[in-house]
């Protein structure tokens, strides 16, 4: 095969994903630039799992004055009780719960939480652009909005717990996924329609790989929108509920 034509196949494949294909090797192992990408991208993932979230610093302080945004915490205590007990981050702690109540209104057509999860990083990257976003998105179809919170230490099934403060017909949560090689900055969005106590993922629906080699933040608010307003129109969410592409959107389903 033509060594030019050779280069361009390689070049195209990796434009189309960040996956390391046809890395190369040196003998039996990787080159030595592959291995240091490779740890540099190791420890960016073990960073974006063990950085604490603070508000200001990875929200920035005109999204929280914007939109009012406060802290809430699960009854995880620390980043390592976290790590080693899920459970603990799927219940808000009860002042917490005290808050939500004081600070929220209740059976909001649309909730937005933002959770850390597993990814500060992704939290920094994504969420100061994408609330606006999904806020302007929810007013223009005309639905209310609960005010917009964080939660500390947070973990999916706390819109179970949310549905059963507050009740809101959707409740969008963004959440920081599990870091990869690939990158440490992708956001999840799970959805649930009248999220409460005794939900499983198969009450979920989940778009994932918000990132900006993944899905764009435009094409998630997007997405995140119009299934709210398949969930609205169908009264369910999760496994009864197939997430259809918008026209003009051409990005993988999630479930």
């Amino acid at each position: 095969m033509d060594s030019d034509l050779s280069v361009r196949i390689v070049e195209t494949i990796r434009a189309r994903t960040p996956a390391r294909l046809l890395a190369g090797h040196n003998g039996g192992a990787y080159r030595t630039s592959t291995q240091l990408e490779l740890r540099a991208a190791h420890a960016a993932a073990r960073d974006a799992v063990r950085t604490d979230f603070d508000l200001e610093q990875h929200l920035g302080r005109e999204l929280i004055q914007g939109c009012g945004i406060f802290e809430a915490h699960t009854q995880a205590n620390s980043k390592d009780e976290y790590l080693l007990r899920p459970d603990l981050g799927r219940i808000l702690s009860v002042a917490s719960q005290r808050e939500i109540a004081i600070q929220c209104s209740g059976e909001a057509d649309v909730q937005i939480v933002i959770g850390d999860g597993l990814s500060t990083t992704a939290i920094a990257a994504q969420v100061p652009a994408l609330v606006p976003l999904l806020i302007q998105g929810a007013v223009a179809h005309k639905w209310t909005v609960g005010k917009p919170f964080a939660v500390r230490f947070c973990r999916v099934g706390v819109l179970n717990n949310v549905g059963d403060l507050l009740q809101p017909r959707v409740a969008v949560l963004l959440i920081g996924e599990r870091p990869g090689l690939a990158t440490a900055e992708s956001l999840s969005a799970y959805m649930a329609y009248r999220p409460r106590s005794g939900h499983t993922d198969a009450d979920r629906n989940l778009i994932s790989n918000i990132h900006s080699r993944g899905i764009q933040l435009e094409e998630a608010a997007t997405r995140i929108l119009h299934l709210a307003a398949k969930m609205i129109s169908l009264q369910s969410s999760g496994v009864k509920v197939r997430e259809e592409l918008p026209a003009g959107v051409s990005g993988q389903i999630s479930t």
